[in-house]
This record gives C-alpha cells, sequence and structure tokens, in this order.
C-alpha cells in the first residue's frame, strides 16, 4: 500500500510539472490566485481536523506543521499576486491600467 501511494504522489507530481510548464508568462498571476484560494480550503480542513482532535503525537505534529506551510503559502501568495497587480495601477491613483492611463494622457 506505501509502495502505490508513494507511485501516485511521484506520478501526481510529474503531470503538474508538465501541466504548470505549459502555462503561459500572462496566466501565471491569476492561476496563483486560485491556487492560493484552494489552498486556503486546503488550510481550512487542517484547522477542522485539529479542532476535532487527531490522535496520536506524530499526527499532531504533522497537522501542525501541514498548517502552517499552508498558512507561509496562503499568505505568500496573496503577496506576491497583491505586488503583480500593483504593476498594473497608475502611480498616484488607486486603481486603473496602463491602457487606461494612456487614454487619459490623450
Amino acid at each position: 500500500m506505501l509502495v502505490q501511494n508513494l507511485a501516485i504522489l511521484v506520478l501526481a507530481g510529474f503531470v503538474g510539472f508538465a501541466v504548470i510548464s505549459k502555462v503561459p508568462n500572462t496566466l501565471h498571476t491569476p492561476l496563483m490566485s486560485g491556487t492560493n484560494a484552494i489552498h486556503g480550503i486546503v488550510l481550512l480542513g487542517g484547522l477542522i481536523v485539529a479542532g476535532l482532535g487527531a490522535e496520536g503525537v506524530l499526527d499532531k505534529i504533522l497537522l501542525v506543521i501541514a498548517i502552517a506551510f499552508g498558512t507561509i503559502n496562503v499568505i505568500g501568495g496573496f503577496l506576491v499576486t497583491d505586488r503583480m497587480l500593483s504593476m498594473f495601477k497608475a502611480p498616484g491613483r488607486a486603481g486603473g491600467s496602463k491602457t487606461n492611463q494612456k487614454k487619459e494622457q490623450r
């Protein structure tokens, strides 16, 4: 059973790499935003499992580590997404794209 689970994990890694490597650069930020939202759901599931009471010390340790890494991933992802989106804002304005800024200068 362990060998089967490890084989699935390795194959999933190869499939994930193959899919992500074909994503164009323009879609990277929206894709990462969606992935961060999904990871937030995984983080919520980990908190629910922790609240219901995981049995065993090893399970609790792994759960705390997973929650910590999940939190770091969600926060870091949203910070990177915010930084990427701020590149499209006009200087001195709360919003607006570079295209809108060029139209207003005319």
